[in-house]
């Protein structure tokens, strides 16, 4: 009798702390994408990104701040968008799109701030706000 007690205690003592832990990963956006394991959504490719895993990472050129942040680009097959991840802006990413032939893409007019992605160097990209560089 004292066994089946042990055992009935123990097991709805676990069912409490189960219900009162919090699962890592738990949380998602509207799109599926799970923040707390470092997911975002990427509207040029249609799914769950890790914006630290991407080939292009850029880094803050100048801050304020006491620690420097990094974005990343994801361009669309045919390159005529690019797909900036600004960790200051109000949207999760700005979509860049190509002006003509050149390898500049801008931002639209529908928002705030004026985006330029640019060639740097021979393999890089420079991000401009405003004119100002503020990734590379």
């Amino acid at each position: 009798m004292r066994k089946i007690i042990l055992f009935s205690t123990m097991f709805l003592g676990s069912l409490v702390f189960a219900q009162q832990t919090q699962v890592v990963g738990g949380d998602k956006d509207v799109h599926g994408c799970k923040a707390s394991a470092g997911y975002t959504y990427s509207q040029i490719k249609n799914d769950c990104v890790r914006v630290f895993e991407q080939k292009i990472k850029l880094k803050e050129v100048s801050s304020d701040k006491s620690y420097t942040t990094s974005t990343a680009v994801i361009f669309s097959k045919n390159m005529k968008k690019a797909e900036i991840f600004i960790p200051d802006g109000s949207a999760n990413s700005i979509i860049l799109d190509r002006q003509g032939k050149n390898k500049v893409w801008k931002s639209g007019k529908h928002i705030k701030d004026s985006y330029v992605l640019v060639p740097y160097k021979k393999t890089g990209y420079q991000i401009k706000k405003n004119d100002v560089v503020i990734y590379q």
